[in-house]
């Protein structure tokens, strides 16, 4: 079943870096997920997080203000 990732956060660095960690792994571990990458601060104030960026797995937010290891994003995706 194909997972629904989501990032949020306003564009800086650390939101980037775990766009490029999500990312890697999906491709390397062929994980079937799409990404969704969410700039809007409205929307992202709706998960209700003081601090970017975040990852949301299939609605549940599963880390926010720090970027994963890839170790840690495959956890959270199998």
């Amino acid at each position: 079943m194909s997972k629904i990732i989501k990032i949020l956060g306003t564009g800086c660095s650390k939101c980037k870096s775990m766009t490029d960690v999500v990312k890697e792994v999906i491709l390397e571990n062929n994980i079937v997920a799409t990404v969704e990458k969410v700039e809007d601060i409205i929307e992202i104030m709706q998960y209700n997080v003081l601090s970017t960026p975040v990852l949301v797995v299939d609605e549940v937010v599963v880390i926010k203000g720090r970027i994963p290891s890839k170790n840690e994003v495959i956890e959270l995706l199998k």
